[in-house]
């Protein structure tokens, strides 16, 4: 990866980990210890989720340009497809809470943005 695509890869997940870490803090006061894992899960997917498509979108824009814009629609849709999945395996867990995940999940994503 070239250091300009590092570099906006940074600036954009450190502070989407930082606003995961404050989630698991939250939920981990609020929940206990799964609330904390809940959140803790759902801010690692979101920036999995969000790095890769970020990449793979880089490497379209520098290919195929011309499937960049396909390409971005495609790669939303796989990535709520796979959270989908996600969700529908965890559905009844008693792993950790669904709600800190929900949360986390939804805040890492929007900052993310």
């Amino acid at each position: 990866m070239p250091s300009n695509d590092a570099r906006n890869l940074l600036q954009i997940a450190v502070p989407a980990a930082a606003a995961g870490a404050i989630t698991v803090a939250v939920s981990a006061a609020v929940a206990g210890g799964k609330g904390a894992l809940g959140a803790a899960v759902g801010t690692v997917l979101a920036i999995l989720f969000m790095g890769i498509g970020l990449y793979v979108l880089q490497w379209t824009a520098k290919t195929l340009p011309q499937l960049f814009q396909a390409m971005g629609l495609m790669l939303y849709v796989a990535q709520l497809l796979l959270l989908l999945i996600f969700a529908a395996v965890f559905k009844n867990t008693t792993l950790f809470n669904p709600k800190a995940f929900a949360l986390s999940l939804v805040v890492t994503t929007v900052v993310w943005m």
